[in-house]
């Protein structure tokens, strides 16, 4: 609770206590009157104020002026009745103080949430001078400087560990509790903690362009962008709040004007008193603070309750849009695939099963790979496993776009694709297999090939039965690997739709065409990871981009972040906005029709102004909390 809380719950403790000390002593005359004028100030001082200064820069219709002519004219009737009843008035201004406190304090505990969950800017890098560590600001470390992050510290800079093995918090980033395992080689992003060993870390960005710094500025854009039904609240607050004015002034002017006309009632202010007081019951009642606050808390709340779960939504006009989605369309590799080869079979020249000689050529093919950082050459080399002497090969030659020779042991070996074989005269074996195919001739002699497959991410599956168990009609595949490659991961997965062999191009018109096809009122989102996936991203209804391996210019063109790549998110992120869109519509139902009820028996006479305070205190304070629900996502 801050200081200005503080205060405000201080006032409103002072004035409950004022009116139980005045209502035991019953003081009576102008130090009764003086005494309860002090009270109603201590509690509305700051809402007339803003009332006068709404006047006076011509934003007269709000919820302060409403507030305050209600208030004013319960103590001027009181007054003029001499009635000594000035306790109403007060009472309205202090339950409204009361429902303010409420709103103010659940969006600084939802502020405070997300805040603390997205706190990971350092105030500082370590970098080594002279035998001493200096902390200096991240932002003056430029790319390739080597910082040192010690136990209990934040990584403040994106880069790659070159020395000393640790495991990293990376809670604050993915919402993943199980600590991650680092060491030489491993890349790490800003903003985890380092929880045992010293990591010494090249950097690989500036500060300004590191994970933490995107991360909140995501989530500091997020809050500037509203959603659509944010700003019909507003405008319908435009048009509501001036409209009842001029109702509640009509109800206080026409009945006793009929009455004085037509049933020659006196012309006096007895005629006009119930009318008068029935208006500002009506204003009262009319107030719309409860939808005017509890909808954007609501988004609010949304987007804190899903970066929780590790899932940064850039806005609420997102959330809104993410409840409607209906159909689910992804890219295979680095999003249901990890993006890395290993072998799934080795086959010789008859396309049979290779066993003596698999060992002896998959040593051959990973020598001849070694030098190249193809993640193919990669995959050969830890495929292999022993460790290669690279002085065996020589000659090394590469061929972009088909494969490469070299002379390893003597022998001259060619590893590639089918068209290096070919422009070297040996005719390769087809595979029956579906997968990547790397060919294998030594001394002019074709050997063999091995099978490389992408390897399907753990929870792939769930993600999709998880997307059509949330109501997802249909989940679709967009890939540029080969048609078969692709419709093999969608069998294994259940995905409805596949679409393989596809240019960065070609997947933006294939998204167009299923967006067209997907039903008016119906979302599609598409879920990317690679710079290639950046146009398809910013196209799609919703764009959906892996946080931890995805490139900047995906996460920079989707409007939601998931920060661990963990596919099974997608669907999280769409039941968090579906929780929130029912909140914000049970609270428009709920506030609009408590207040059309106890509008009508304010219009009849049926209503006091404590009824009115319930209309409007009452039930701001019920839709605050049912907004501030948006924030758990326990059970989501």
């Amino acid at each position: 609770m801050d200081r200005e809380q503080r205060f405000v719950l201080a006032r409103i403790a002072v004035t409950a206590a004022a009116c139980a000390l005045l209502l035991a002593l019953q003081p009576e005359g102008p130090v009764r009157l003086a005494a309860y004028i002090a009270v109603y100030l201590i509690i509305g001082y700051d809402i007339l104020a803003e009332a006068a200064e709404g006047i006076f820069k011509g934003k007269v219709f709000d919820e302060n002026f409403l507030m305050a002519v209600a208030t004013l004219g319960a103590f001027a009737l009181a007054i003029y009745e001499k009635s000594g009843d000035y306790l109403e008035a007060i009472a309205v201004m202090l339950f409204y103080q009361i429902g303010e406190f409420f709103q103010s304090y659940a969006v600084g505990k939802s502020r405070k949430s997300i805040t603390a969950l997205m706190d990971i800017r350092p105030d500082y890098a370590n970098i080594e001078r002279n035998g001493e560590l200096v902390r200096v600001s991240p932002g003056e470390v430029r790319p390739g400087e080597t910082i040192v992050v010690q136990p209990g510290e934040r990584v403040p800079i994106d880069g790659i560990v070159t020395e000393g093995e640790s495991t990293l918090d990376t809670s604050a980033l993915t919402g993943e509790s199980l600590p991650r395992q680092t060491m030489p080689g491993d890349e790490i992003a800003s903003g985890c903690i380092n929880l045992d060993g010293v990591l010494h870390v090249r950097t690989t960005r500036e500060f300004g362009e590191s994970t933490a710094s995107s991360i909140l500025r995501l989530v500091e854009e997020s809050s500037s962008r509203k959603a659509r039904s944010e700003d019909f609240m507003t405008s319908f607050a435009r048009i509501y709040t001036p409209a009842v004015c001029f109702a509640a002034l009509a109800l206080a002017l026409l009945p006793p004007l009929f009455l004085i006309l037509v049933r020659d009632f006196p012309l006096d202010f007895s005629t006009f008193e119930t009318w008068i007081y029935r208006a500002l019951t009506f204003l009262v009642i009319s107030c719309p603070c409860a939808l005017v606050i509890s909808i954007p808390l609501s988004f609010f709340a949304g987007i804190g309750g899903a970066s929780r779960k590790g899932v940064l939504v850039k806005g609420g006009s997102i959330l809104e849009s993410l409840s409607k989605v209906k159909t689910v369309v992804f890219d295979k590799t680095g999003t249901l695939t990890l993006g890395v080869f290993e072998v799934n079979a080795m086959h010789d020249g008859n396309d049979d099963d290779l066993e003596a000689e698999a060992q002896h050529i998959l040593e051959l093919a990973a020598l001849v790979e070694s030098s190249s950082s193809h993640p193919i050459s990669k995959s050969l080399q830890k495929a292999c496993g022993k460790t290669l002497d690279r002085s065996r090969v020589t000659n090394l030659h590469e061929t972009g776009g088909q494969g490469i020779t070299a002379t390893v042991d003597g022998q001259h070996v060619a590893v590639g694709n089918e068209r290096l074989m070919r422009s070297l005269g040996i005719e390769p074996v087809r595979c029956s297999h579906i997968g990547t195919i790397v060919h294998i001739a030594v001394d002019g002699k074709y050997v063999g090939h091995i099978v490389m497959g992408d390897v399907v991410k753990e929870r792939a599956r769930e993600a999709v039965d998880a997307l059509h168990k949330a109501g997802i009609r249909q989940t679709v595949i967009l890939s540029g690997d080969a048609e078969a490659v692709a419709e093999n991961v969608a069998s294994q997965l259940g995905i409805d739709k596949v679409y393989g062999g596809l240019l960065p191009s070609d997947k933006v018109s294939r998204l167009e065409e299923i967006m067209s096809d997907s039903g008016e009122g119906s979302k599609v989102a598409f879920v990317g990871d690679g710079i290639n996936d950046a146009p398809v991203l910013a196209r799609a209804d919703i764009g959906i981009a892996m946080g931890a391996m995805g490139s900047d210019a995906a996460i920079e063109a989707a409007d939601v972040v998931l920060m661990d790549d963990d596919p099974v998110k997608v669907s999280t992120a769409i039941r968090v906005s579906r929780k929130c869109m029912g909140i914000v519509w049970q609270n428009i139902c709920f506030a609009i029709g408590v207040k059309l009820v106890c509008l009508i028996l304010g219009a009849f006479g049926l209503a006091d102004m404590w009824l009115a305070v319930f209309a409007d205190v009452g039930v701001m304070i019920l839709a605050v909390l049912n907004a501030i629900r948006a924030m758990d996502v326990r059970r989501v």
